[in-house]
């Protein structure tokens, strides 16, 4: 059994893979993605997007985090990978799945579901680019519009090279909307011979119960359900091992918020009152409380203002 934070734009910083990997329970992470055009990016946008890169590819809380690629230039992209490979990251993951309409007006995410010709020659420049002992994998969607180059898409990506699938279990047009077709899932990893990773929809235990089952995948990856819910990888952990795991309850979560928060402000003082509201507002999904303390804090803008009141809301708990 494993677990793995997915890789969310603007959402999954270092930051917050950093305190939910801590939280505990996740075994691996991927970056946000690496935007790749015609260029060799300097080895500093990599440290900025991955750190953990400074630290043998693991965040403190011991994940393994693989750096994500996007675009759409087969030789770009293998030169982008060696460099991220020579600076440690552990795997490189290629990204077929942003649903972004920039990101995809730039040909660059699931637009690249309608050329499984073309996935097929990027994953492929990158297998044969980086060492033999850096693993490829490539996260996709079922496809653009439809599911009908799905089974193209997940053979390229197999063809190529890669050693592992994650499967969004939804198209691009679908974005995030319930529900998620976990049984498309159990038809590709039947099609094809390397692991896949099943994706999408995974908020409670339940849930995670549900994905394996439906998609025969030992290996899960958690996205939003456990930005919402810190704890919920503890407790699918526990129950794998046959045990009922505690829920992470309020009181517990805030100074892990505090932390959060901290980290953001020292990273840079002005944004650090939006992400944390940001968090909050996924919070809300599985803590009530999350909507109260936002609504305390929601005309505040100075940082030392809303540090104040995340200590007072501690000591009242």
């Amino acid at each position: 059994m494993k677990l793995i934070l997915a890789p969310m734009q603007g959402l999954a910083d270092p930051i917050m893979r950093d305190v939910l990997t801590r939280v505990g329970g996740i075994d691996e992470a991927v970056t946000e993605f690496v935007r790749v055009t015609d260029t060799l990016l300097p080895a500093r946008t990599f440290l900025r997007l991955c750190p953990e890169l400074r630290a043998g590819g693991k965040t403190r809380g011991g994940a393994t985090v693989s750096v994500q690629l996007l675009g759409s230039e087969p030789g770009w992209l293998a030169e982008n990978a060696v460099r991220a490979a020579a600076l440690g990251a552990p795997a490189i993951d290629l990204n077929f799945g942003c649903p972004a309409p920039t990101v995809n007006r730039h040909r660059g995410g699931a637009v690249l579901l309608d050329e499984p010709e073309l996935i097929h020659q990027i994953v492929k420049a990158v297998r044969d680019a980086v060492p033999a002992a850096v693993p490829v994998s490539a996260k996709m969607r079922l496809g653009y519009a439809d599911t009908s180059r799905a089974f193209d898409c997940a053979h390229a990506i197999e063809s190529a090279g890669a050693a592992l699938l994650t499967v969004h279990a939804r198209t691009k047009v679908e974005g995030y909307k319930p529900p998620a077709h976990w049984h498309w899932i159990a038809r590709l990893r039947e099609a094809v011979s390397l692991p896949v990773v099943a994706n999408g929809e995974v908020w409670t235990v339940d849930d995670w119960r549900a994905i394996r089952a439906e998609s025969g995948c030992d290996a899960v990856m958690v996205g939003r359900g456990l930005v919402a819910d810190p704890g919920l990888a503890g407790q699918i952990r526990a129950a794998a091992q046959g045990v009922e795991g505690e829920p992470l309850a309020w009181p517990a979560l805030l100074p892990w918020l505090e932390d959060f928060f901290a980290l953001c402000r020292a990273e840079a003082e002005h944004y650090a009152v939006a992400r944390l509201k940001q968090w909050l507002g996924q919070l809300k999904r599985r803590h009530p409380e999350a909507d109260e303390f936002f609504a305390c804090i929601r005309t505040l803008r100075e940082a030392a203002a809303v540090a104040d009141a995340l200590a007072a809301a501690r000591r009242e708990r």
